[in-house]
């Protein structure tokens, strides 16, 4: 190399967009990449509910959605004009960080595992939720930006959680996208003056995967023994609220979106509470008392404060004030009584909605 030559290297790292930023971001309200003990995950034995089980293996071997995810010209129209435009980029940046979240992490695990069940159980997770990603991306790619996946794997922090914080946080992840994409495909289809985009039509058989997913954690969450009792009762109603708190706060965040799909972000909401409580039933020992008028007044408070944070910039004591009551909002939350549940012997549900 000649003496006063500029090392150029072979390959730049090309400029980050906006999107793959927001994507990034560890902020309180953004999923999360995930890792995991993989050696207890390997110690899992599913003999006691081998029959379920194979079942479930066997939906997931069928595949039923493998020629589902195919765009159509409907998707060639001009949507970059759209007057929600950035909050709806918003919604789908969200929603292909948390797929792509969870196939990065089952992938990982089918690779680190020698566990045949729950090696083939991951693979098949892992497809299902790359394929996810993936129409997700091809639509971004559609409103003039895309969220750098290959970037995102290796600029993405990953936190930390023991198995049983996997399969609490990863059940609700799968139940509550199931309830999220179920109600807004069915009010479409009552109302389709309001679907703005394709991308809604998919959501049925979509969402049928993210139902298969939990029956899978609900399974794996009855096989591991104190799971569901004890001390980890409090992990489960911590679980339960912090998914419910962030629901909540990102919804009311994005008011153009839900206006323009004529739903109500409160309605809307309260409506996916009330699905994945009825759904967690089938493995969770308690429910949050969603009907409770201090769950609603507790969630509210916190949305103030987040709408505070972003819009007021306020100067470091005033900062410190609103993190404070929102962290007090969700303390009075979980102080909340819960209502108990008596699981039934079965771990296995269909759709219902």
């Amino acid at each position: 190399m000649y003496p006063n030559a500029t090392r150029i290297p072979l390959e730049a790292e090309p400029p980050v967009n906006e999107s793959t930023r927001a994507a990034q971001t560890d902020a309180m309200l953004n999923p999360r990449f995930y890792t995991t003990d993989f050696a207890a995950l390997d110690r899992i034995d599913v003999g006691p509910w081998r029959t379920e089980w194979d079942e479930l293996l066997a939906e997931f071997r069928r595949d039923p959605n493998k020629d589902h995810f195919k765009r159509t010209s409907e998707f060639d129209a001009d949507f970059t004009s759209l007057p929600m435009l950035e909050e709806f980029r918003d919604f789908l940046v969200s929603s292909v960080t948390a797929e792509f979240s969870g196939c990065i992490l089952y992938a990982e695990i089918k690779k680190r595992v020698t566990n045949p069940d729950i090696r083939e159980l991951f693979g098949l997770m892992s497809r299902d939720e790359g394929r996810h990603a993936g129409f997700i991306n091809h639509t971004l790619e559609d409103l003039d930006t895309r969220v750098d996946l290959s970037f995102l794997t290796r600029a993405k922090k990953y936190t930390f959680f023991k198995p049983k914080y996997i399969y609490y946080a990863t059940y609700l992840s799968e139940k509550i996208g199931y309830a999220r994409y179920i109600t807004i495909y069915r009010h479409l289809e009552a109302h389709p003056e309001h679907r703005f985009h394709p991308i809604f039509k998919w959501f049925e058989n979509w969402c049928n995967d993210e139902f298969r997913h939990g029956e899978a954690f609900a399974i794996l969450m009855r096989v591991v023994p104190g799971t569901l009792s004890g001390l980890n009762r409090y992990w489960i109603r911590f679980f339960l609220l912090a998914v419910y708190a962030t629901m909540w706060v990102r919804d009311h965040m994005r008011p153009k979106f839900f206006a323009a799909l004529c739903m109500d972000p409160d309605t809307y909401d309260m409506e996916v509470f009330r699905k994945t409580s009825t759904i967690s039933r089938q493995v969770f020992p308690l429910e949050i008392d969603i009907d409770n008028p201090a769950f609603r007044r507790h969630l509210d408070t916190m949305l103030r404060n987040t709408l505070a944070l972003a819009d007021e910039r306020p100067g470091p004591l005033r900062r410190a004030r609103l993190k404070l009551s929102t962290a007090f909002a969700f303390l009075r939350l979980y102080a909340m009584p819960v209502k108990p549940n008596q699981i039934p012997a079965n771990p296995r549900l269909e759709p219902a909605y």
